[in-house]
This record gives C-alpha cells, structure tokens and sequence, in this order.
C-alpha cells in the first residue's frame, strides 16, 4: 500500500488541469480499497474529502485537492452465465470503456455498439447513466457491486436500485459519495439489435455502402462520427459533453420555436421536450470562442477545451458565461453534466 503526497493529477484528468491531491493511491480489489479507508481513517484525516478516481473525463479540478484521492484500477471481464438470448458479462470498474466495448463487440455480443469511444471507465457507466446515439446503460445494466465507505461493507445494487435518470443515478444523488463501485455485471444480446435511426449512424452506414450493418459496423460508424465532431482529449485538454440537454415543457418549446424556427427538440412523454444544448450555444454566439487557453470546440458547441495553459477557474468562468448567457436568450437553464471538483 503506497500512499503518496501532494501528487501531480495533470496525466489523470482529461481537461490536463495541472494540481494535485494532498494523499494519493491506487487499488486494484475491495480488500485494498478497505485496508486504504482504514489506513485513512486511522491517521486521522477521515473528515478530509475524498475522491474516488477512474478515467478522469468527466470532471474538472478547479483548484489542488486538499484532501485523498484513490484511483480506482479494479480490472477483469468475466461471462457469468448465458441463456437462450443473452450473456451476462462482468467488468471490474477500472476497465476502460471503450475496451471494454471493443471486447464484447468482437464475441459477438450486442448492445455496447451505440457506446462506442465514450471516455472513461466502466465504474463511470452506471453512476451517470452514460448514453448516446439512442442507448442509455440502463438499457443493458443488470447490477453492480459497490463498497460503503463508512462501514466497508459491499453492496449489490439492481437496476431499482439505482434509480437511473438523465445522465444520473442514485450515486449522484441520494448516495452521492457514499459508495464506490467495484464492478458492473451487463446484460446483452446474442442475436443483436441494432439502433441505427439515432443522429447520424443510419447515414454513415449508407455512405459506406453498408445495407446489412453488423454490431462492428455500427461501431465504426459511431467512432467515424465522434472522432469527426469531438476532439481527442490526448490533443486537445476536455470533459466531452460539458452541459446536459435540458428539458422544458411543450408550451415552452412551442414559443421558442416560433421565435427560432430552427431551435431543435426531441419530445419526451408528459409534453416535455429535450431541447439540444448544443444548437442552443450554438445559437448564442459561442461556437468556436476563446479567451486565453479556455474556448468552446469550433466544431461542436457542448465540447469546452484548454488549448494548454487554461486553468480550472478558466474553464469554469466560461462555462458560467454560457450558461448566463442561455439563460438570458432562451430563458432556458443549462446543467452541467461535468462534475466541478
């Protein structure tokens, strides 16, 4: 058990925020995540935050972490069982995501595909209810295995359990910081099916001359399409998606609408409709701004950058400017879907 001091996190977020954690380790099982809580428990810095890390990508450090920061590196895939129509596949937390879809795609499993080049880890997956390109997680979760971090017990969560919602789960709410996933057991299909009518997939699929796509193809098509909008956080410091889609009421999006004819909408059931952030910020001016070394991507809205020297504060002050700046165009209030830290 190596605990290190004042360590550097700049090669440990994806933004490239140059701080570091008062108390740094790592553990790769749920005995090594216990012996470390007790260790910290009994040197006396259990008040002292703490911050369970995986890949990274989904937050911004806006300043030093004063207190422990523990990487999560739990790895593993394991096919517990299988039936008639499904396979039922565990992935220790600190596998990596896109791997870990890559894995299951080439045994022929189906359901990950739409997933495909997300960043981050697979203990990410269920805490914020990852999705894209028409699939959420919670379409293929079956349950997960956490640790109480006060008691160190473990725990098995169902899908019930983790009361999955837009981009969030009971771990971001209710049970914020009070547990750590250890790994998740999946769900997923034998004889596929495919969800190509979402954003560009079906497109991309025609444009490569594909009529009989396979669970491969779909992959692809979604890696071509996010490498083509999204930049790579090894070139260029992000979070991905910084702001979730926010959602207003049908009479809301009616009036915007006749105000902005091309705003875009999705309905969703009880005359709600998720509204795009991205054309929203589009639409506001933002698309390819920069201030200093913090900007909004030139190709896509969502995506704030540190082109190399912005700071935490930098990104975050931005990000405020947007969401004021929404709000005051649109009377819509954007969320932001990375965790400020």
């Amino acid at each position: 058990m190596e605990i290190l001091a004042n360590y550097p996190l700049k090669k440990l977020n994806s933004f490239g925020m140059d701080v570091s954690a008062h108390r740094f380790a790592r553990f790769s099982s749920a005995d090594e995540l216990q012996a470390l809580l007790r260790h910290r428990r009994e040197q006396g810095e259990a008040a002292l935050p703490l911050l369970v890390l995986g890949g990274g990508s989904n937050l911004l450090f806006r300043e030093n972490f004063s207190g422990w920061v523990l990487k999560n590196e739990i790895g593993g895939v394991e096919e517990l069982h299988e039936d008639a129509d499904f396979v039922y596949v565990r992935a220790g937390a600190g596998e990596n995501w896109h791997g870990f879809v890559q894995y299951c795609i080439g045994r022929g499993w189906g359901g990950l595909e739409n997933l495909s080049l997300i960043p981050g880890n697979v203990g990410a997956s269920p805490m914020q209810n990852i999705g894209a390109y028409g699939v959420e997680i919670k379409d293929l979760f079956w349950d997960l295995r956490a640790l109480h971090i006060e008691s160190g017990r473990v725990e098995t969560f169902t899908v019930g359990d983790c009361h999955f919602g837009y981009r969030e789960s009971v771990f971001k709410t209710k049970l914020r910081n009070q547990y750590v996933i250890l790994d998740v057991t999946y769900c997923l299909r034998k004889k596929p099916v495919l969800h190509t009518s979402y954003g560009a997939i079906h497109q991309e699929l025609e444009a490569a001359g594909i009529g009989q796509p396979t669970i491969r193809d779909v992959a692809d098509a979604v890696i071509r399409i996010r490498q083509s909008k999204l930049p790579d956080p090894a070139v260029i410091g992000n979070a991905g998606s910084f702001f979730k889609n926010p959602t207003v009421p049908l009479a809301q999006f009616n009036s915007l609408q006749q105000q902005h004819p091309g705003i875009v909408g999705y309905p969703l059931p009880g005359d709600k409709v998720k509204l795009a952030a991205g054309w929203l910020i589009e639409a506001a001016g933002w698309k390819g701004y920069r201030k200093g070394d913090a900007g909004v991507h030139p190709r896509q809205a969502l995506v704030l950058v540190n082109y190399g020297h912005a700071t935490g504060a930098d990104i975050f002050d931005l990000s405020e400017q947007i969401v004021q700046s929404i709000r005051s165009a649109f009377n819509v209030e954007l969320e932001r879907e990375v965790n400020i830290i």
